[in-house]
């Protein structure tokens, strides 16, 4: 599986250098856009983070802090406008995440509703959405988590290992940590997916779906899909995460290959589909009316971890 290094920060890390995280070898940073705990805000190194992230070559992805109130939908959708507006201009390579730590765990129904209206609002608006909380007081405690498999998962657990039972994309692992050009401690978090290529890919963020004519600068592929899907079967270009990732890197569409990788399998009668942001194994397999372990079979070179699926991916189901 692979592994990316990331921080998230606010105005509580001060001016950052960011020239020298990038040299300490962090590839990602979620950075805060503000929040509804302490009034509506903006956090006041919001601007200046992203602007000097970005242009230190570090991808960059977003959360926004709800208050202890955001406990309905209306109060969800209304501060997931707030974060649209912030958001508003900018591109994003990480999800984009609401942060739920403050809402009393008596109203826990009115929080998830939130959550879910949340981001909801957020896909709407062309986002990949994503819940930030806890293992215990926030998955567990302040939330219905049976009812926020559709989203990305970012959890926060400092121990030497995550013990969340679900499927999870990041994963916070420390609030102390040291990261050169930081003065004092900083958040420290693990990706497991290569994010910047999915939401680049499925245009998410600010980004136009790659391939499509409004593409300003499309990659010109040096081989037709049939030699490159030969070339897959051939085992030239390796296996489910790295056969994706080598595919995309060199510029080519990874859905188109493996499409005609598995019709050169035999299964040119066989029904696809194409992941989408929130989906999770277990219902697709309800929608077609087929199982997780079929699906994995039908899709072994690609899906080697049943609870960790990406945007973008096109499948066999049946």
């Amino acid at each position: 599986m692979s592994e990316y290094r990331g921080i998230d920060v606010s105005r509580w890390q001060g001016q950052i250098d960011w020239a020298r995280v990038k040299a300490a070898g962090i590839q990602f940073a979620i950075i805060k856009a503000g929040g509804s705990d302490d009034g509506f805000y903006t956090d006041p190194r919001w601007e200046e983070n992203y602007r000097n992230a970005k242009a230190n070559g570090i991808a960059v992805g977003a959360y926004y802090f709800v208050g202890p109130a955001c406990t309905s939908a209306e109060a969800g959708k209304a501060d997931a406008q707030r974060f649209l507006n912030q958001l508003k201009n900018k591109q994003f390579e990480y999800p984009v995440f609401i942060d739920v730590e403050a809402t009393p765990a008596s109203a826990k129904a009115g929080a998830t509703e939130a959550t879910i209206a949340f981001c909801r609002a957020l896909e709407a608006a062309g986002y990949f959405a994503g819940i930030y909380s806890s293992t215990y007081s926030g998955f567990r405690d302040r939330l219905d988590d049976s009812k926020l498999t559709p989203f990305m998962h970012w959890v926060a657990q400092y121990a030497s290992r995550c013990t969340y039972g679900g499927a999870y994309g990041i994963w916070q692992y420390s609030s102390s940590g040291r990261v050169d050009g930081i003065a004092g401690n900083v958040d420290m978090d693990i990706a497991y997916q290569d994010y910047p290529a999915i939401i680049k890919n499925g245009g998410f963020n600010g980004y136009t779906k790659q391939g499509s004519a409004q593409e300003a600068t499309p990659v010109q592929p040096r081989k037709s899909v049939d030699e490159l899907a030969r070339e897959v079967l051939a085992g030239k270009w390796g296996n489910g995460d790295d056969r994706k990732n080598r595919i995309t890197t060199a510029g080519y569409d990874y859905a188109a290959v493996q499409a005609k990788v598995n019709e050169l399998l035999g299964a040119s009668a066989a029904t696809y589909y194409t992941v989408r942001s929130g989906d999770t194994l277990s219902a697709i397999a309800r929608k077609y009316g087929t199982s997780v372990a079929a699906i994995q079979k039908l899709n072994s070179a690609l899906i080697r971890n049943v609870n960790q699926i990406q945007v973008g991916w096109k499948i066999r189901v049946k």
